[in-house]
């Protein structure tokens, strides 16, 4: 970074305190935009520099009691993809990136039905009948302009993902299927990366993250050459509650992939049933 961008960000910071009174040095999100487009780079670069100088951009100042400046500006540097754009990938999406994960590589092919309305948090009146990935891309760019979407308006196959997951820090399995899922924990095996993944059906779901060298999703589901039927999603349907709570778990868990974490679900499941309120931890191995 410039020096001169360092004297630009320093000369418009501003103090400002925190709820518990403490002070510290704060950039508006107005001056962000306003010195990314004077530098001609993405927003999130202009947060980096400012938290290496010690500077909170103020858009992330509430994070500041659970992260540090430097796991703040190691989220904005870091990248995720995310497959899979209904109910779990669009409250991902929007989670991550209120949070500060720097970059995005969206992928979907559908489009957004009525049915879509419950629970997606991307879909509205407005959106119906409009790409998934696309959608996201316009909805982060006015979350949070300052981090990259690159949007993928097409269905994950084994000869498209490999490419797109080997550009990010950890992949996000947010399908509806367990076939796909199958699919997508090669492609992330193969590219090296971490996969976080989550299903819903009913009020219940489940969450884990598997690494490149771990048994992975058939310590839940058995073979993949065994599988048979229909989702149970299917048969239990898809209420928002479970949907939106099973995603903070997996923004929860990319955070602890991305910074390095102690206590991940590696080689564990968390089983949660809304209908009786439990939450359980299931070692696999």
């Amino acid at each position: 970074m410039s020096s001169a961008m360092i004297k630009d960000i320093e000369s418009l910071a501003e103090t400002s305190v925190h709820l518990d009174g403490q002070a510290f040095k704060a950039l508006s999100t107005n001056h962000v935009q306003t010195l990314a487009g004077r530098y001609n780079i993405a927003g999130r670069d202009i947060e980096i520099a400012a938290l290496n100088a010690g500077i909170i951009p103020q858009r992330y100042s509430r994070n500041m009691k659970t992260l540090s400046p430097r796991e703040q500006a190691l989220l904005l540097a870091s990248s995720a993809t995310v497959v899979g754009l209904g109910g779990l990938g669009g409250n991902v999406l929007e989670l991550m990136a209120r949070l500060g994960v720097g970059t995005f590589y969206v992928i979907d092919g559908d489009t957004f039905e009525e049915s879509n309305l419950n629970r997606q948090l991307l879909c509205t009146q407005d959106t119906l009948g409009i790409n998934k990935a696309w959608a996201a891309a316009k909805r982060i760019e006015v979350i949070n302009p300052s981090v990259v979407v690159h949007p993928y308006s097409e269905y994950l196959r084994e000869g498209n993902s490999a490419a797109i997951i080997e550009k990010s820090s950890v992949v996000v399995d947010c399908l509806d299927n367990v076939k796909d899922r199958f699919v997508l924990e090669r492609a992330a095996k193969k590219a090296g990366r971490p996969l976080v993944s989550a299903a819903v059906a009913g009020l219940t779901g489940h969450a884990m993250t598997v690494f490149p060298e771990d048994p992975g999703l058939k310590l839940i589901y058995g073979s993949p050459e065994d599988l048979a039927g229909a989702g149970a999603q299917t048969i239990l349907g898809c209420p928002p509650q479970a949907v939106a709570l099973l995603a903070a778990c997996q923004c929860s868990e990319v955070v602890h992939v991305l910074l390095n974490k102690k206590g991940l679900l590696r080689n564990r499941m968390l089983a949660v049933d809304l209908e009786d309120n439990t939450f359980e931890v299931v070692t696999l191995l």
